[in-house]
């Protein structure tokens, strides 16, 4: 069932991969794990500055975050069953276009391989919110993005605060607008469960190193791009505080 454009009309696929229920509730943190287990690690020497294991580690998180966050809003789009729902999918969409297309430009500059195929366990949480319909839809999916929206958020801000390389700043810096934008458009779908998220967000489960590490492309293959929307006409960088005061 394809679920996310790509450049050149390539699809990216996403099937179940039997996760189960429990571990699909408390997601964990997105992306690769580091090699050494020393983030401060300098695994190369740029003319943009240092760069260490975990500005590698954050360029792939944000890269795999997309490959499934995007095809989810194209769901949100389709499948939302309130405006609220349907907007929020815009901004995935959008938001992650942006961001796919920085880190692909920053990533030959910095070495690094990008995949092209989200982790095991971002597949399935496209596959859990797909098998749903309706309002079970619009609670399924705004509540897993809250999460994992939740959980990234204060790796972009340690990023932002201790890399020393000017191309993961840049990233850094529109991550931090887009993920706020995509939390605050989850927010006012009216449908995030606080108590659940908090949670959720502080006591993930601890899965195999492989369900949450993005697959390596295949030799040669080349790099899939999510499809800019400028047609859905949303800002993603400027969130709306919600709600308003007074």
């Amino acid at each position: 069932m394809p679920i996310s454009r790509a450049a050149g009309g390539t699809a990216v696929v996403v099937g179940a991969l039997g996760l189960t229920l429990i571990a699909l509730a408390y997601p964990a943190m997105l992306g690769v794990q580091t090699t050494s287990g020393s983030p401060n690690l300098v695994i190369a020497n740029t003319r943009y500055g240092p760069l260490t294991e975990a500005d590698r580690d954050f360029v792939v998180k944000v890269r795999s975050a997309g490959l499934w966050e995007y095809p989810l809003g194209e769901l949100a789009i389709a499948k939302g069953s309130t405006p609220e729902m349907k907007e929020a999918g815009k901004h995935l969409v959008v938001g992650h276009a942006g961001l796919d297309e920085l880190c692909r430009k920053i990533a030959p500059e910095l070495g690094i391989t990008l995949p092209n195929q989200a982790t095991p366990q971002q597949q399935q949480f496209v596959a859990t919110s797909q098998a749903a319909s309706g309002k079970q839809f619009d609670t399924t999916a705004a509540n897993i993005m809250r999460v994992t929206h939740g959980q990234i958020f204060p790796t972009i801000a340690k990023i932002r605060a201790t890399t020393k390389n000017t191309l993961v700043r840049q990233l850094a810096d529109l991550a931090n607008d887009t993920v706020l934008d995509h939390i605050t458009v989850l927010e006012k779908t009216g449908v995030v469960n606080f108590d659940q998220v908090l949670f959720q967000q502080t006591t993930p489960p601890k899965l195999p190193k492989e369900q949450l590490t993005p697959p390596p492309p295949a030799p040669g293959a080349p790099v899939v791009a999510l499809t800019p929307r400028p047609d859905l006409n949303v800002n993603t960088v400027s969130p709306t505080p919600s709600p308003a005061i007074g």
